[in-house]
């Protein structure tokens, strides 16, 4: 899992890209997938609920961002 503790200094792109990959993770975990993640993805070790808080986060970042 990556640190996402600074991801207020993150650029647009990189946001964007991470809520675009919470989006299809949080759709896996609603799907039932039990797919699991590679150990150098991003997103690896977050369950539902991680990926939905920082989903929260992200959004508030990009609006403010504009």
């Amino acid at each position: 899992m990556k640190d996402f503790t600074d991801i207020s200094t993150w650029s647009p792109k990189r946001l964007r890209t991470l809520r675009n990959n919470l989006n299809n993770r949080i759709s896996a975990f609603e799907s039932g997938s039990t797919k699991e993640l590679q150990k150098s993805h991003a997103l690896f070790g977050l369950e539902e609920g991680e990926c939905k808080d920082l989903l929260v986060k992200v959004k508030k970042l990009l609006v403010t961002s504009k």
